[in-house]
């Protein structure tokens, strides 16, 4: 189980853990996002941080109805006790978790600040 809260912008946080190049794990905080269908984005920054390894780039529309590039890495993330290999896009923006990194798990937020935020795998 990944347990998590609500912030005062009502955008519901998990802390989660990225595994840089020298395997040592990095926490990260990361919104979740259900309208973001990839597994995880993070800031071009701390992609370089964790040097993480380039694996191509990919065509995405963004919430604004805009199309983008973006570049997309393999990084391996602690997700909920388990190392899994995942593609990692770079965006400017906040670290975001999205549905396919939720895939076959229950999604539970009490939107409040304060509030809290369970994510449980599905049996």
């Amino acid at each position: 189980m990944i347990i998590g809260s609500v912030n005062t912008r009502r955008e519901a946080i998990i802390s989660l853990e990225v595994v840089d190049a020298s395997g040592q794990p990095r926490a990260i905080e990361a919104i979740i996002d259900t309208g973001f269908t990839g597994f995880l984005t993070l800031p071009p920054s701390m992609i370089a941080r964790l040097g993480l390894v380039l694996r191509g780039h990919h065509h995405v529309i963004l919430g604004d109805g805009s199309v983008g590039l973006l570049d997309v890495y393999v990084g391996t993330v602690l997700w909920d006790g388990q190392p899994l290999l995942i593609d990692i896009d770079s965006a400017d923006a906040d670290p975001l978790v999205g549905m396919a990194l939720l895939e076959g798990y229950a999604l539970y937020v009490e939107v409040r600040a304060g509030a809290g935020v369970t994510i449980s795998a599905l049996p």
